[in-house]
């Protein structure tokens, strides 16, 4: 979230930026700023704030992207052609290498620069692309056997957008993204906004 403002401030011209000016932006208290940076290292000077352009090539440093990320997606219906098409992957060091599916039908049709494979190929494709990243947009009564065989192709971080809990080893990286599950907060929060 802090890369995110940091790089918005960058973009409107701004050299230096507060542990106040990031709390209203993020919408938390300067203390919680100066508290979260300090785990990463000492950033800053007191009274003149945290230099914006340093500061963001710190957080990308620490947050690895600075690196190329070959990236699988394993699902190619509606989510997975958006998520292959979102330009925010490309800005941030994530390369789509492949996108799989195991429908017949789908196999071997194009897919953007490239053509979806069958998740019959997913293990040597991972080992020969060097991807341990995968992005899992399939059914939920799929997700499971999907992620197991991700795992064995040496897959170590999975983006699951199936809505269904998974199980992987703890040596694997599982962020769940359930999208009903956030409108539902997103409803709760209307439901009991301040009138005021």
């Amino acid at each position: 979230m802090y890369l995110r403002y940091l790089e918005d401030l960058a973009a409107r011209g701004h050299a230096t930026a507060s542990s106040d000016a990031l709390a209203n932006l993020c919408g938390t208290t300067p203390a919680q700023v100066r508290k979260d940076l300090s785990f990463f290292g000492s950033f800053g000077k007191r009274g003149l704030g945290y230099p914006v352009q340093e500061l963001i090539d710190h957080l990308r440093q620490i947050l690895g992207l600075g690196h190329d990320w070959p990236v699988v997606i394993i699902g190619a219906g509606k989510i997975g052609a958006a998520l292959a098409e979102y330009r925010g992957f490309r800005q941030r060091g994530f390369r789509v290498v492949g996108v799989y599916d195991n429908d017949p039908a789908k196999i071997g049709r194009p897919w953007g620069t490239s053509t979806i494979r069958s998740t019959d190929t997913l293990d040597a494709d991972v080992r020969a692309e060097g991807a341990l990243m995968a992005v899992l947009a399939v059914p939920a009564d799929h997700a499971q056997q999907v992620v197991d065989r991700a795992v064995r192709a040496g897959i170590k971080a999975i983006l699951n957008f199936a809505p269904t809990q998974l199980s992987v080893p703890p040596t694997v990286s599982l962020k769940t993204v359930n999208m009903a599950m956030e409108m539902e907060g997103l409803a709760f929060a209307l439901t009991n906004a301040d009138p005021g």
